[in-house]
This record gives C-alpha cells, structure tokens and sequence, in this order.
C-alpha cells in the first residue's frame, strides 16, 4: 500500500498505526522524520524500555527481526520493532526475504508496528517480496528532491514553522546548501532560533548565522558569472582558495553547472515571459532577470562549452583523468574558461 508523506504522518499524528511500514528510498529526510514520530510516540516514554525495540540492519538477520516481531507487549496495548538501516539486513531482497517476511506479512503480529527504515535504495518492484510488501505493508518511497522543487520546499517549511522568508534568504539557503533536506531544515530551525520573535528570515540572518559571507558565496558567484563580471568573481574564486575547508570545490561546481543548465532551458524555453521562466526553472520571479540577462551574455553555444567545462572541472576535482590540481587552481581555470 504505497503512500505519500503526508498521508502516513497524518494517519500517525491520529495514533492509527499499521502492522508493517516499509520507507526506502534516495532521500532520508522523510524516512525518518516518519520513524522518529514513530518512536517518540507509538508508546509512552515510561513503557518504551520493555515494548520498543531498535535493531540495526549490519548488527541483526531477518529471523532476529521476526522474533521480535512475534513477541507480545508487556503492560501496553503494543509493541515498536524498528530496524534503521535496514538496506544492510542481510537476503531482505532475496528468497530468504520473500519466505520468511513474504509469511509475516501474510499474517504480522496485530499489537506490534513493525518498521524498516530502507534508506539511500530502493527494493526492486518486480521481486516478488516488493510486490507482497507494496500489497500488505504500508511503503513509502522517498525519492530524491529536484533542484527547482527546493525553493517552494523551503517556503513551506519554513511557513509549517510559523514564519516566512523572503526570497533573497531563500535563494541563499538553495544556492549554498543545495538539496540535501536534512541540512537545510536543521539551518533553518537554527536560524529560527536565532531570530527569536521575529516574522521573517532576511538574508542578513542567513549571513549571520549559516556562515555564508554576505560577498562571497556560491549566490554571488553566480550572479558575477552571470553579469559577467569578471572582477567580482574572481575577488570570490580567491575567496574560496583562501578558504577551502570551508569552500569545498565539489559543492561550488554543482551549483555552478545548475546554474548553466538553468540558461540553457531559458535558451531553448518557447515562453521568456517572466512567470514562465520562473516555473520552468523553480525560481522566484524576481530573480527571473539575472537568468535573462545572462542568457543575453551568454549564446547557446557558449553556454554548452560552458558546461562542457564544467564537467571536466568536476572531474579533476575528482582526480580523474587529469594531472593532480589544487582546488583553487581548478576553480580560477575554470573561471577564466566560463567567462572567455
């Protein structure tokens, strides 16, 4: 019985469990916001310690997973069976997986709420255990989060907390953290804490308290390259070399490659009006111009050689296929390539 995140956390916050939950998948912010509300709050804190067991998927096999399962509550109306990291439980996808879960699912134990916590993979739908955990449990997947999904990500979460954000502090937090969810909501609820009583966040808490410098960041590179401006995104590209561990060059390259695969759809996009280009690339309207702009900056052409760059930069950061470079060397190299 497959799912959406919403639909599950609702079903928990009403306190209806199911028997068996299944949540695998590439991005685990979801996974186990769902099994925390699970173990803080299937069972009372005062009981969890005879009726809530958590297993780890390297540490423990499917028969010991089961046993646990099978077991009855002592002094609670149910038991909580957890196995986080359960992608490291052993033949889970192979027959031992389809006989001895494929029966457990055939007939689970109804007073406990067993949860496997598949992160970072997916079951293969068309084995047999996929299909019988897709029919009798309740699985959800969580997929990886799109590039121009993130900001209307972030605005929502940030909304859910109470509070807004205008769109500068929005675009700093995509631009610089990327779309690894955990990271961002966890910046985000420190930055909430920071603000205090205030309403919205501004860019300046994003300076002040994620450590991005207000000149020189990924945000502002970008806009460099975009106007080009040659001065300005070197003084950055110096910025970073001054400070690698705190700029590493990964990172910087794959923001930078979004942000020229975003002028390439702006290039090939039938409508260049305003609001068309800011759903085509997942970006507020206000920052439609500095995409617009660049586009006038830079041709189709040069913007595929661009990114042609690019991935020869991702790949000598990686140390493949080229004579070893500093960090700092390969982002002023690719730089000078981007805006000549």
């Amino acid at each position: 019985m497959a799912n959406t995140f919403h639909d599950i956390l609702g079903q928990l916050r009403k306190n209806q469990y199911a028997p068996v939950y299944f949540f695998q998948g590439d991005e685990p912010f979801y996974i186990d916001r769902l099994v925390k509300h699970i173990e803080e709050n299937a069972i009372d804190s005062g009981l969890r310690d005879f009726n809530q067991v958590v297993l780890y998927g390297k540490d423990t096999d499917l028969p010991t997973v089961l046993n646990h399962a099978k077991g009855f509550p002592m002094m609670s109306e149910r038991k909580v069976v957890i196995v986080k990291e359960a992608q490291e439980l052993t033949g889970i996808d192979k027959e031992i997986g389809d006989k001895l879960l494929g029966a457990y699912l055939e007939n689970p134990q109804p007073s406990t709420i067993l949860v496997f916590s598949y992160k970072y993979k997916k079951l293969d739908k068309r084995k047999k255990i996929a299909k019988a955990i897709d029919a009798k449990a309740v699985m959800f997947t969580s997929d990886k989060m799109y590039d121009n999904k993130l900001p209307a990500w972030v605005d929502e979460f940030v909304k859910e907390k109470g509070k807004k954000i205008d769109q500068k502090a929005l675009q700093l937090i995509v631009e610089n953290i990327g779309n690894n969810l955990t990271r961002i909501s966890n910046e985000i609820d420190k930055l909430l804490i920071n603000i205090g009583a205030e309403d919205v966040i501004t860019a300046d808490h994003v300076y002040k308290n994620i450590g991005i410098s207000k000149e020189y960041n990924v945000f502002e590179l970008q806009k460099a390259l975009g106007y080009k401006n040659v001065l300005k995104a070197n003084q950055i590209i110096n910025y970073f070399d001054s400070d690698p561990r705190s700029n590493p060059i990964i990172p910087i390259i794959a923001n930078i490659f979004t942000f020229y695969n975003k002028l390439l759809l702006v290039h090939k996009s039938p409508d260049k009006s305003d609001r068309g280009l800011a759903s085509l690339l997942g970006v507020n309207p206000f920052f439609v111009k500095d995409y617009t702009m660049a586009s006038r900056n830079y041709s189709l052409p040069k913007v595929m050689a661009n990114i042609k760059h690019l991935k020869v930069a991702d790949m000598k950061s990686k140390g493949i296929d080229y004579p070893k470079q500093t960090e700092g060397e390969i982002l002023k190299e690719l730089v000078f390539n981007l805006l000549h």
